[in-house]
């Protein structure tokens, strides 16, 4: 039996018929007495954090639930809905597109910022950039311009968190750092966007690049399952991503070429 029960090790969760402990804690005593946001931060680090820490995270969460039926994510559950699926594979199919271009920047931009020293901004971007290509994670935005409105009010909060001790605000100096070394580069803004400041709230918060990106994807799950769930309501069979009256643009040989 040791075999079998050692296959898989977890530190996360314990049971047997009529227990289930999370974290060594009784599920019994966490619910009605944890917030949902409380369990995610039990579950990925073992711990509960703070009301402050809550908060933050908490922030950034609700920031990212939604960016409209054009973002490729909310499409592909619409689209899915329309071609018979439930909304569970709705679901999986829109947080399935969320890889390094759409939903990948805020992991990206926890690891730039890991690899930042906030005296050596420009040394510390040119090599980023060298290796990685020009687009800088967390920075600009191809809708929202000249500025995102969400990158703002989360700065604010991080800002007054720092003021209270819950976090250093390093994170938060280097966003600003890059943001302003991008500026003069460009000659013209190029403001924190959405990925940029949840970047910041997760690496003040302590987590790891990866999981900004499957923080995002839970934030992003609520747009989706929003989404899906009105265009179930509202019907349509087979949508594509354009109209039946719109055709692509065929560039192939002829015929009879």
């Amino acid at each position: 039996m040791s075999d079998v029960a050692d296959w898989w090790r977890t530190a996360i969760i314990d049971m047997e018929p009529g227990r289930i402990a999370i974290r060594g804690r009784p599920i019994e005593e966490l619910i009605g007495t944890l917030g949902f946001v409380e369990m995610i931060w039990l579950m990925l680090r073992g711990d509960v954090p703070d009301p402050d820490q809550a908060a933050l995270l908490e922030a950034a969460l609700v920031a990212s639930v939604d960016h409209g039926p054009q973002a490729p994510s909310i499409a592909a559950a619409r689209m899915a809905v329309t071609c018979g699926l439930p909304l569970n594979n709705a679901m999986a199919s829109a947080v399935n597109l969320l890889g390094d271009v759409h939903g990948g920047a805020g992991e990206q931009a926890v690891e730039l910022y890991h690899r930042l020293d906030p005296a050596e901004i420009a040394p510390g971007l040119d090599r980023w950039i060298a290796e990685r290509g020009p687009i800088v994670p967390g920075f600009g935005h191809r809708f929202h311009k000249p500025v995102d409105p969400r990158a703002p009010r989360l700065l604010t909060l991080v800002d007054r968190a720092a003021d209270a001790g819950t976090v250093t605000g390093r994170f938060a100096t280097l966003a600003r750092g890059v943001e302003a070394e991008l500026a003069a580069r460009k000659g013209r803004p190029v403001p924190l966007n959405i990925d940029g400041a949840t970047a910041v709230i997760f690496a003040e918060l302590g987590f790891a690049p990866p999981l900004a990106r499957g923080l995002f994807c839970l934030s992003r799950s609520v747009g989706i399952l929003a989404h899906a769930w009105e265009q179930s309501e509202q019907g349509g069979r087979n949508k594509g991503p354009t109209p039946p009256a719109y055709r692509w643009t065929y560039d192939g040989p002829k015929e009879g070429g």
